[in-house]
């Protein structure tokens, strides 16, 4: 059963630690991801598997909701281009946003794995 709770505090904190992270570019991105992930899994303990679903989970759902908040802002700048270009800038922030989600959901699961097994 999935605790939501749990998920939203992972969400919360990597967004906050996504947004400090703006200053130490790349590491502070997965930092970002392992602490949310991290965070997740101890809120929902249950073990290994129940902190690697929850890490999961707060990392697809901070991943998408980035990918669709920078699409909707590349089509906009896109619209300088005309049509075509407000489509070609959404979608390709769109789908390199996809690839950059899955990466935060992999590290977030393993950081919720261990966040699982220390929250029992």
């Amino acid at each position: 059963m999935t605790d939501w709770r749990a998920v939203g505090y992972g969400f919360v904190v990597m967004l906050i630690a996504g947004l400090l992270a703006t200053f130490v570019p790349v590491v502070g991105h997965v930092g970002a991801g392992l602490i949310g992930g991290f965070v997740a899994g101890y809120v929902a303990g249950g073990g290994l598997f129940s902190g690697f679903w929850h890490g999961l989970l707060a990392g697809s759902v901070s991943g998408v909701v980035v990918t669709l908040l920078l699409a909707a802002f590349g089509g906009l700048v896109g619209l300088a281009g005309g049509p075509l270009g407000s489509l070609l800038g959404g979608a390709g922030v769109l789908v390199v946003g996809l690839f950059l989600t899955l990466l935060f959901a992999v590290d977030s699961a393993l950081a919720g794995a261990v966040g699982g097994v220390l929250g029992e």
